[in-house]
């Protein structure tokens, strides 16, 4: 994918009209609703997974803690000034799914992993807000919020979507992050409907080699579930699923149970001993015989695309991976 191609359409896709979609909600907020008067809109309350926080100001300089919502800082042109790695070269921290950053980001500082941020780190950086999730920090939280006004979602996958207008409203842009989650949403329908215009029958499956005894076949609870849900692609007929976890494991002999029109294969292999257990193991899988009669297109996706990515910009790039495998339209702007 293009890199210019790419930045055009998270310019388009953050101010287009809602098209009749109707966005997804934030968590539950109180205060005033956004005004075009900017400050007018705080002191703001929000309500979430930790509590109730005021942000007395509207905030510029945001700390993400989580992928996703450095993600969504940049989808919103907020300025991020602190960003966590995860699974990736500390030399270029954001994903080529994002396009040229390197204006949005020249400034933005490594503030450690996503499992250990640097308290202190952040610190300097003086944040007027920082975002995370229940699940990733829930022990750093009276720390953190010490610093500056820190807001939690309760999760960053299965809330994807939430959580862009969750801080799209801590940022004062709840309008722009849910005409942005439209657009998207608008788009995957009018590329899924292209595809099973073409291919009726198409299903899916997501089965992902992570260096575990077991593979992972991806539930319709996951990102990749809920982008395929989006285009109204589904899953085959009685194939395992889950609404406990985003996958359902698989060893080597239940490989056939992740059969389907498309199934999409990842591997996530970084460099070292983790990336090397995850190749063997994928190794493993397919040479055995039972691979060889899965009966789908088996394609080879990107890993941090189409599994970590967990962003709007992620799915976008998905979408337009799958259009261009089955030959239509991608919709771009």
């Amino acid at each position: 994918m293009k890199t210019h191609i790419l930045k055009k359409f998270w310019a388009v896709a953050a101010g287009a009209a809602l098209l009749g979609t109707a966005a997804c909600s934030a968590p539950a907020t109180s205060g005033t609703a956004e005004s075009p008067a900017g400050e007018a809109g705080y002191p703001l309350t929000m309500e979430h997974a930790m509590g109730s926080t005021t942000i007395e100001s509207k905030p510029t300089r945001v700390v993400a803690l989580d992928p996703s919502y450095s993600d969504a800082a940049l989808l919103l042109d907020a300025d991020l000034a602190g960003y966590v790695e995860y699974r990736q070269d500390p030399g270029q921290p954001f994903a080529p799914y994002l396009g040229d950053v390197k204006e949005a980001t020249a400034e933005s500082v490594n503030v450690g992993t996503l499992a250990e941020p640097d308290l202190e780190k952040i610190l300097e950086l003086d944040p007027d807000l920082i975002v995370s999730a229940q699940v990733r920090h829930e022990a750093l939280y009276d720390q953190l919020s010490k610093i500056a006004p820190t807001i939690f979602s309760v999760s960053t996958g299965p809330t994807w979507k939430e959580n862009v207008v969750f801080l799209g409203e801590a940022l004062g842009k709840k309008e722009q992050a849910e005409e942005a989650v439209a657009a998207y949403e608008e788009r995957a329908k009018k590329v899924g409907e292209a595809i099973l215009a073409k291919k009726p029958e198409t299903t899916y499956s997501l089965i992902r080699f992570a260096g575990e005894d077991t593979a992972r076949l991806y539930s319709s609870d996951s990102f990749i579930g809920e982008i395929m849900a989006d285009m109204g692609i589904p899953r085959p007929k009685g194939a395992p699923d889950t609404t406990e976890s985003i996958f359902v494991p698989l060893s080597a002999e239940q490989i056939l149970d992740g059969d389907a029109g498309l199934v999409m294969v990842s591997t996530w292999a970084p460099a070292g001993a983790e990336g090397d257990a995850s190749r063997a193991q994928q190794e493993k899988f397919e040479s055995n015989p039972l691979w060889k009669r899965l009966k789908g297109d088996v394609v080879t996706v990107d890993d941090e695309t189409f599994v970590a990515s967990v962003s709007i910009q992620g799915a976008h790039a998905a979408i337009t991976e799958l259009a261009g495998h089955f030959g239509v339209d991608p919709q771009l702007p």
